[in-house]
């Protein structure tokens, strides 16, 4: 795939890219085990948990670059050489934390029963669960935004997949709506779901720098969908 020298067309081009053409929606799951796990392999998962989830309220309080690796190590009762029997270094560790909330999230978001309503209430439902979800951790998605700018391929890659999963579920909502005939069949669903990902995200300045809270945030963001399906929806009349 050849990319845009514009960044920010960029950056949104390798997110979606992750993103399987005509499976949207799709997450394809992982592999069930074929034989019980060792207590070796149990103990690792045991002590990969405990430093994620170290790591993770670190990060948050402190942010990536104050949280160190003997801090996070001290919270999670372990030596730092657990941490890196379990990671390269802490920039691997601070993406399998980002890639952990990103899964939680998902399995959050998943739930929402969106079968009854409109494309507009679906969105807002969809995105007010995202913003109350990560409402107590802030911090961890300022420092996650910052991190997916410093280019490492690595952080760039766990970043797009896990970003790919919430994607889906927009997706899913425009698809819902097209088939219904309330948005238009010829809908560009890429180029939509690009500008209402990219208003989401631009909204989390006022959050992190002016303290709204999920309640005015989700106002804000329900007024700027409302004015791109204003379009859409003349398109389908």
């Amino acid at each position: 795939m050849t990319y845009s020298t514009n960044p920010a067309r960029t950056v949104f081009e390798r997110v979606h890219s992750a993103l399987p053409h005509g499976l949207a929606g799709e997450v394809v799951a992982a592999e069930p085990h074929a034989r019980p796990l060792t207590r070796r392999a149990l103990a690792k998962q045991r002590t990969r948990r405990l430093l994620l989830d170290a790591a993770k309220r670190l990060f948050n309080e402190r942010g990536y670059e104050a949280a160190t690796v003997r801090d996070i190590a001290a919270a999670a009762g372990l030596s730092t050489g657990a941490v890196f029997a379990s990671f390269v270094d802490k920039a691997d560790l601070f993406g399998a934390v980002i890639m952990d909330d990103f899964e939680a999230l998902a399995t959050h978001l998943a739930g929402a029963d969106h079968a009854d309503a409109t494309t507009e209430a679906s969105l807002l439902r969809l995105f007010s669960a995202v913003f109350a979800f990560q409402r107590d951790h802030l911090p961890l998605v300022r420092a996650a935004i910052g991190h997916s700018w410093l280019g490492h391929p690595e952080a760039e890659a766990r970043m797009r997949t896990g970003v790919a999963r919430i994607l889906a579920l927009i997706d899913d909502v425009l698809r819902t709506g097209v088939a219904r005939g309330e948005l238009s069949s010829d809908l560009d669903l890429r180029l939509v779901n690009e500008m209402i990902w990219e208003s989401f995200l631009a909204n989390y300045r006022h959050a992190i720098f002016e303290a709204c809270d999920a309640e005015a945030l989700a106002a804000r963001l329900a007024a700027q969908v409302r004015i791109l399906l204003a379009g859409w929806m003349a398109a389908a009349a």
